[in-house]
């Protein structure tokens, strides 16, 4: 029996069969701006992906080695936070979307993708294993140094653009303004800013409405509630493009009962 986890909601609605990825790709590509393969495994890949089949993914994508980084490493990745409800595998699929994240950045160090994928796991499973434990093994600046490496190579890039807004909201929620901001170069401004530039990149994603209420919850609190409240909402009334989508939406649903 597999290890991973079915996707648990009806995925009709997101074959991509033929050209269909081809014709889709702009769209759902938006947030992390990957290019569109010319390697049919890599697209079967990315076919598995949007539908909910994680592990095909991943294993497709592996077949095709370092250059099927960004969908294995997203698709482990969505899966891990989302479907994994074993802290020990989860942290272990973070680990290893790590280490080969860290390989792309190797072969690839002029692809986005491989410094964002490797700094959103890292996020992740600092998440998992407490965002203070991790800054005090030195992670947080290896995030901040992929991210902002991400940006600089891809502007357009939303999904690096809410991941560094979360980071930063993060760093002064643990730490403090004043700390976050000598130690880590981590303020409320550029937050918001990362935020803003998020959703002007991708007004119609709900993980960019929910990172961002994430993060002005994180920064402000209950002071903005409002405002936090009205985000989650906005994201569980939109319409999911692939399986990932569907799984933002139905966090977000979850978290406004």
């Amino acid at each position: 029996m597999s290890d991973w986890k079915a996707f648990p909601h009806d995925a009709s609605g997101f074959g991509l069969d033929g050209e269909g990825l081809d014709e889709l790709w702009p769209e759902l590509h938006r947030g992390d701006c990957e290019p569109f393969p010319e390697d049919e495994t890599l697209q079967d890949a990315w076919r598995a992906f949007h539908s909910g089949d994680f592990e095909a993914a991943v294993g497709l994508a592996d077949e095709a080695g370092n250059e099927g980084h960004a969908v294995a490493n997203k698709a482990t990745g969505i899966y891990a936070t989302y479907l994994e409800d074993k802290q020990a595998r989860k942290t272990d699929l973070f680990l290893a979307a790590t280490k080969r994240a860290e390989q792309a950045i190797e072969s690839f160090p002029k692809d986005a993708n491989a410094h964002y994928f490797h700094a959103f796991n890292l996020g992740r499973y600092s998440q998992s294993i407490s965002v203070a434990k991790a800054l005090k093994q030195g992670i947080g600046g290896k995030i901040q140094k992929s991210l902002e490496r991400a940006v600089k190579l891809q502007p357009a890039h939303a999904e690096a653009w809410t991941a560094l807004g979360l980071y930063h909201a993060e760093i002064i929620d643990k730490v403090g303004k004043l700390i976050g901001s000598m130690t880590y170069g981590a303020s409320e401004s550029k937050s918001l800013e990362c935020f803003r530039k998020s959703l002007e990149l991708t007004p119609d994603s709900p993980i960019a409405h929910i990172e961002y209420a994430n993060g002005l919850y994180l920064l402000f609190g209950d002071d903005r509630y409002e405002e936090v409240s009205d985000l989650y909402v906005k994201a569980s009334e939109m319409e999911a493009k692939d399986a990932m989508e569907k799984l933002d939406i139905e966090f977000a649903l979850a978290e406004l009962e």
